[in-house]
């Protein structure tokens, strides 16, 4: 037993996610990602099991801890209510304590995303929020919603949402109170913590890059490198 395994005993998920696994494979057959990815959730539990600092490190640094949708399609079907998807939640934690995401390529889209989505919330109020929305960033949204957007005052409410606006309604705008206690909440929680820490580590890899913050987030957001995926070869 080693550091990286006592710190990663710590966290409450382990404790409810690691209880008396068999390594019966039960959670890579019913997983989503394990269908696409190549990602095999028992291997990661058995390893987290040997509690092999090394061998915890190179998944602290790898791409497989991020292939996780946290579905906990994984914990219905476990016959001993096991949890792989916490166990992931757990060393992903670990790794963004340590730094370790940004040495895989999926690991380092932690900073994009991060920005984006607790950004509309301390801002706005929501994780996904229209007036940050680029369609330059989303093509894959198609022409159509490119419309919406640029027409969204007029679509938003001509389908009954107060955008924006004073009062209730879908999208309305959040009072500064409430917000101002969102950000509360955060500070309290580790949440502010953790923004800190995933800008401070993923600036010290844009330089390391070669890149300004703006490059690495544009390129973290944009870029997939092959050989991910199952079907590829």
């Amino acid at each position: 037993m080693g550091k990286l395994f006592d710190e990663l005993s710590k966290d409450y998920r382990l404790k409810e996610g690691l209880k008396t696994c068999i390594n019966c494979g039960t959670c890579t057959a019913i997983c989503p990602a394990a269908e696409f990815y190549r990602y095999d959730p028992r291997k990661i539990v058995d390893t987290v099991q040997r509690k092999d600092d090394a061998e915890i490190e190179a998944l602290l640094k790898s791409e497989t801890i991020w292939y996780c949708g946290e579905c906990m399609s994984c914990v219905t079907r476990c016959p001993r209510k096991n949890g792989a998807g916490l166990v992931i939640m757990a060393l992903r934690n670990l790794s963004i304590k340590m730094g370790y995401f940004t040495c895989s390529e999926k690991g380092r889209q932690v900073y994009p995303l991060t920005k984006a989505l607790n950004g509309n919330v301390l801002n706005y109020g929501y994780c996904v929020h229209p007036a940050t929305f680029a369609y330059a960033d989303h093509p894959e949204s198609g022409p159509v919603f490119d419309w919406v957007l640029k027409n969204k005052e007029e679509v938003y409410g001509r389908l009954g949402a107060n955008y924006q606006g004073k009062g209730p309604g879908v999208l309305r705008r959040i009072p500064q109170e409430d917000l101002d206690e969102l950000k509360a909440i955060y500070d309290v929680s580790g949440g502010t913590e953790r923004l800190e820490l995933v800008e401070k580590y993923s600036r010290a890899k844009a330089e390391e890059m070669g890149m300004s913050i703006e490059e690495y987030t544009a390129y973290t957001f944009n870029h997939c490198s092959p050989g991910h995926l199952n079907n590829e070869e």
